[in-house]
């Protein structure tokens, strides 16, 4: 699971203060910027000629694009987790915990396969913001607001799916 998002599923389910989800949030991001510049010191060359691993729209594709895959990749991301790791579920089939990084890892791989031709796959503010302010070149921050509502809005939205849809539905038992 992503940072930013992490702290999104774990307040919503209220099992995290604010305060504490505001300082994860804000420590994700110092270490965002920290692995950034580590990256950029012992790789400069590669560093800035690949973009710093700043998030931007690819060429032609519209900041209406970029936006809706950040928004349906996180949401699938999210989703997956709350689904993977949901306790009701856990409940019925016990072997789900154990399984749960299995889906999660596929998830994060077919994300990454949708998204990286069109924004660089963000899916992560935290990440993305270390890497603009790293290579703090303008193309990194032309776009960098997609970057922040793309992921909070996918998600609150699978959030919201899962809390007001799945667990609405009563699971059957064994019986």
């Amino acid at each position: 699971m992503e940072g930013k998002e992490e702290d999104v599923r774990l307040g919503a389910n209220r099992k995290l203060s604010l305060t504490r989800a505001v300082f994860y949030m804000v420590m994700q991001c110092l270490g965002a910027i920290c692995g950034a510049g580590v990256v950029k010191g012992f790789q400069t060359t590669l560093y800035m000629g690949n973009g710093g691993g700043a998030n931007s729209v690819a060429p032609g594709y519209t900041k209406g694009d970029g936006l809706g895959a950040e928004i349906v990749g996180t949401f699938v991301l999210v989703y997956t987790v709350f689904s993977a790791t949901d306790a009701k579920r856990s409940a019925r089939d016990s072997h789900v915990p154990i399984l749960a990084p299995l889906p999660i890892g596929f998830a994060v791989f077919l994300v990454h396969l949708a998204t990286i031709p069109i924004t660089g796959t963000g899916i992560n503010p935290a990440r993305s913001l270390g890497a603009a302010i790293i290579y703090n070149k303008k193309q990194s921050w032309d776009d960098h607001w997609i970057f922040w509502v793309g992921p909070f809005t996918g998600a609150a939205l699978a959030a919201i799916y899962h809390v007001v849809v799945i667990r609405a539905i009563p699971f059957k038992s064994r019986d």
